[in-house]
Formats: structure tokens, sequence, C-alpha cells
């Protein structure tokens, strides 16, 4: 049963909606920020850690490219990164000059660790939810993840 809301009867929901997202957002946050501290971790750091966890090596170029920063913070960000053990550097062997960045196995257990954080958290939501209502939520965030993703494509282009 589809709800036909006008623009007018549908503001307090949106407003309503704005801020469950922000207090959620800070909620995220924070617990993030809490975990990755004790990684010594900034969340770029962390993300740029996110881009790399699927274990293919990507040139500094392609690091700046993802991360959306100049070659030279791109350099930083993985300086820190290799220091503190989470990523390493090596040359290509088709070409000497060109110089790859590739997570580490502790930084792969520092991604996994979040990420088996989130499902925690996710798990002890679900819970509280009936099938229904698992299936409904799991839907609208593939809308959500679609919504954002197209708009991150329109931003490239």
């Amino acid at each position: 049963m589809a709800i036909d809301l006008t623009p007018n009867q549908s503001r307090p929901d949106v407003e309503r909606l704005a801020d469950i997202v922000m207090s959620l957002q800070r909620c995220f946050v924070l617990r993030l920020s809490e975990q990755l501290g004790r990684g010594q971790v900034s969340f770029p750091q962390y993300f740029l850690l996110g881009h790399l966890s699927d274990g293919m090596p990507v040139t500094m170029s392609e690091v700046a490219e993802r991360m959306d920063h100049s070659t030279a913070a791109a350099t930083g960000l993985v300086d820190r990164l290799e220091n503190l053990g989470y990523v390493e550097r090596t040359h290509a062997t088709n070409d000497r000059r060109k110089v790859l960045v590739r997570i580490t196995p502790k930084g792969t257990e520092l991604v996994e660790r979040m990420r088996q954080d989130i499902v925690n958290n996710l798990s002890q939501i679900m819970d509280m939810l009936e099938p229904e209502e698992r299936r409904s939520w799991l839907n609208i965030y593939e809308k959500i993840y679609q919504f954002c993703h197209n708009k991150e494509k329109s931003c490239e282009a």
C-alpha cells in the first residue's frame, strides 16, 4: 500500500529523517574515531586502507585520484600508513619508476576489525526487527547506496 505524500505533507518526515541521519552520523563517527584512535589512524588514512583492502596494488596516482587528493598529499598519507606498518610500497616490475602501494596484513586486520565492529552493531539492530522489517531496511539502504553511487559518478564527469 503506497502512501502518496505531497511535498508539504512529506516535509516534516524529511526534517525528522535529517535529524535522525545527523544523530546517527555523529554516533558512528564518534565510535569509528575511538576505534581508529587506538590504531593511530585518521579517517582519510582509514578510507585509503578501505580502498586498498581488495589486496591489489595501486599506483600513487591512483591513490591520489581515489582520495581526491593531490599527489603530494597522497604521498604524505601513504608515508604515515607505511610508518605504522599498514601499507607497503614496491616498484612495478615493468617500470621501476612506478611506485605501487599495497595494504599489509596489519592494515587488512585493521580494516576487517572495523568492519566486524560494524557487522556486530548491525546484527544487534537487526535482532530488534521483524524479518519483513529487515528486508525493507536492506532494500531502502540499497536504494540509498545506488543514489549516492550515481551521485558520486555524476560528480566525476
